[in-house]
Formats: C-alpha cells, sequence, structure tokens
C-alpha cells in the first residue's frame, strides 16, 4: 500500500484533502490526523471492520480500548447513556481541548473493538483545527489512537507516523508539529469520585476547581483487572535503547555517565538544556518548564533510535500538574526502572 501525506494548513488549499480523508474514512478506510496532543490513527467508530484495521496497523493489543473522538458537543448524546453535570461542566470547561471522558456507552452503537468488550467508552472532542474540520465534514465518530506502532512513543510530527506507519495506512494529514505532546487526560465519570486513568494537560488540580475531588491513582494501581482507557497496560513510549530515570541532579547524572562510559556503554541523556554540559554520547533537550517538556518529550524518546545508544538516561520531575504526566509517560517508556537498580545490579 502507498501511503500518501498531505499537508493541510491555513496556508495551503487543503479542500481536496480534507474531501479524500473523508471519503477514505466513509469508504472503511484509516487515515493518520493531527490532534493538539498527538498524532491519531482514525477509523469510524461504529465499523467494526474498519477499527480492525488500526489493531492491525499498530500491532495493538485487542484488549486495549480506542478512545473516541467527535466535532461537536451535541453528538455526544447519541452514544452515551446519561451525561451527568459533572460531565457537563467539564466539556464547558475543557471541550474542544484534550480531555477524555469515560461514559456508560449506548449498547450496540460503537464497533465491539472500540470498547474492548466494556460497557464504558472514552470520548473526546479535539481542539485542534484539522481534526475538528475533518470530524465536521464526515459527520460520524473516528475512533483514533495514537498514529504509532504499538508501544513506540506517540508521534507529535507527521513525519514520526510515516516512518512507523508506511505502507500500512493509505493517507496521513499533516498539520504541523502537535502543541501539547502528550496524550489527553482520561477521566473515569462512570464513578462517584471522577478518577484519573490517564493523566494529561488537563491537570487533576484544574479539574477540581470544575467538579470538586478526582482521585489520581499511580500508573501501577491501575495497571489492575481490565483497561478502561488506551496506556493502562503494557510497555509504552519505548525506543530500541532501554530507558532508565535518573534523578534530576547534575552530580548523579554526571557520576552515571562516567560510570556508563567507562563500562564501554554508549549513554544518551533526556534532560534540560544545561544538562549538555556533562558529555553524554548523545544528547536531548527536553526543556526546562513542564509544559516544554510535555511538549518535547516524545520526539525526544523517539530521536534516541537515531542513534546508536545501548542505555537511556531520562531525568525525572515532580509529579504536580502536568508533571503527572510527564512521569506517567517516562515511567512507562522505562518500565518502571531507575538507574539507581540498574548500577546496582552491576555492581553485583
Amino acid at each position: 500500500m502507498e501511503t500518501q501525506r498531505l499537508v493541510v494548513d491555513n496556508n495551503v488549499e487543503s479542500e481536496k484533502s480534507y474531501t479524500q480523508a473523508v471519503n477514505l474514512l466513509a469508504e472503511g478506510e484509516i487515515v493518520a490526523l493531527p490532534t493538539e496532543t498527538v498524532y491519531g490513527l482514525g477509523a469510524v467508530a461504529t465499523n467494526e471492520a474498519a477499527v480492525k484495521k488500526i489493531y492491525s496497523a499498530k500491532g495493538r493489543p485487542s484488549d486495549n480500548p480506542l478512545i473516541v473522538h467527535i466535532g461537536t458537543k451535541e453528538e455526544l448524546s447519541k452514544y452515551v447513556d446519561t451525561i451527568s453535570e459533572k460531565a457537563v461542566k467539564c466539556m464547558d470547561a475543557f471541550w474542544p481541548g484534550p480531555l477524555t471522558m469515560i461514559f456508560k456507552a449506548k449498547p450496540n452503537v460503537f464497533a465491539k473493538s472500540v470498547t474492548a468488550g466494556l460497557d464504558t467508552v472514552g470520548i473526546r472532542m479535539p481542539s485542534h483545527p484539522v481534526a475538528l474540520k475533518l470530524l465536521q465534514a464526515l459527520g460520524m465518530p473516528v475512533a483514533a489512537p495514537s498514529a504509532n506502532r504499538s508501544g513506540k512513543p506517540s508521534p507529535t510530527e507527521a513525519i514520526h507516523v510515516e516512518q512507523d506507519l508506511a505502507g500500512k495506512i493509505p493517507l496521513i494529514l499533516d498539520g504541523g508539529a502537535t502543541g501539547v505532546g502528550v496524550e489527553s487526560t482520561v477521566l473515569d465519570l462512570t464513578k462517584e469520585i471522577p478518577v484519573i486513568l490517564r493523566p494529561g494537560a488537563i491537570t487533576k488540580e484544574m479539574l477540581e476547581e470544575v467538579i470538586g475531588p478526582v482521585d489520581q491513582p499511580t500508573h501501577i494501581e491501575q495497571e489492575q483487572g481490565a483497561p478502561k482507557a488506551p496506556g493502562m497496560k503494557y510497555t509504552h513510549y519505548a525506543p530500541n535503547a532501554p530507558v532508565y530515570l535518573i534523578e534530576r541532579n547534575k552530580q548523579i547524572v554526571q557520576e552515571a555517565i562516567q560510570y556508563l562510559q567507562a563500562k564501554d556503554y554508549k549513554v544518551a541523556l533526556i534532560a534540560p538544556p544545561s544538562f549538555k554540559e556533562l558529555s553524554p554520547d548523545w544528547f536531548f533537550s527536553i526543556g526546562n518548564t513542564q509544559d516544554e517538556m510535555a511538549s518535547h518529550l516524545f520526539h525526544a524518546l523517539r530521536a534516541c533510535d537515531s542513534t546508536d545508544a545501548q542505555i537511556v538516561l531520562a531525568t525525572a520531575t515532580s509529579t504536580e500538574g502536568v508533571g503527572a504526566a510527564i512521569m506517567n509517560r517516562l515511567e512507562k517508556s522505562a518500565g518502571g526502572k531507575w538507574y539507581s537498580d540498574f548500577s546496582n545490579a552491576l555492581k553485583d
């Protein structure tokens, strides 16, 4: 299969590209599209055969549910049983935007592969103009996980999608680099106290200002039982070389790099800009602020695959605000491994 990548932005005549994407989706094909978080791989969410193409292209486990994207708030009532007062408040505050809400799904509406056998579904209304225009032109719900090979870092540029899925999908709509850089916050509203199943740019603090108390368990606590949202099970966001978390302390990082290089390891470091002076074999900056870190994280993880690094060190950050989302992705990329455990094992 030939994969086309078509640029769609305000400076390009894009109507033919949108029409092509709409037609492909309506005919049961899959299309990669930009959202404000990461690029998604979309199929009409009511078409079982189309949705299965997502799983096939990504190599995604079939018990991992998919998030459904809609183009207007008014559509929601077609797909879910009940829209609570808290859900309405969240929609008013955060839609369109990077918030996915878990609802009880109306029976026999979505393809079974979308809900992975559950009676719930995650739905969001993205704010990226390309995604919104496409969804509103199509007029149907679109299931769209990240447009990458399963387990790899999520794509924040169209070229990342092309690297992973060329030859497996017919079309990529290239809307430039995404803004947020980490996937949407997933909030389970089927519980008495809403639960964050996946942290993102809409933080616990922001949600609590709107709807009151919200629970945010660690990703390890969330891994028990069937996943209600993407990213709750399996290793995610992993480059080819193993990733180890390390404290964001220059002396500790410098000692780690020197020790590993003395053991003939080639080291890539993902850290704030000032850490470049520590002389790893490869350095990838993720910025100083949490917003910068979120935006640059997946790009840095992907960049490690262009090196011969044998080990990747990634500095940790606080879990306050968007830091919870950053650490969630880093912990999954590393499989929960910390450099201190690795170095102690080497010394033993």
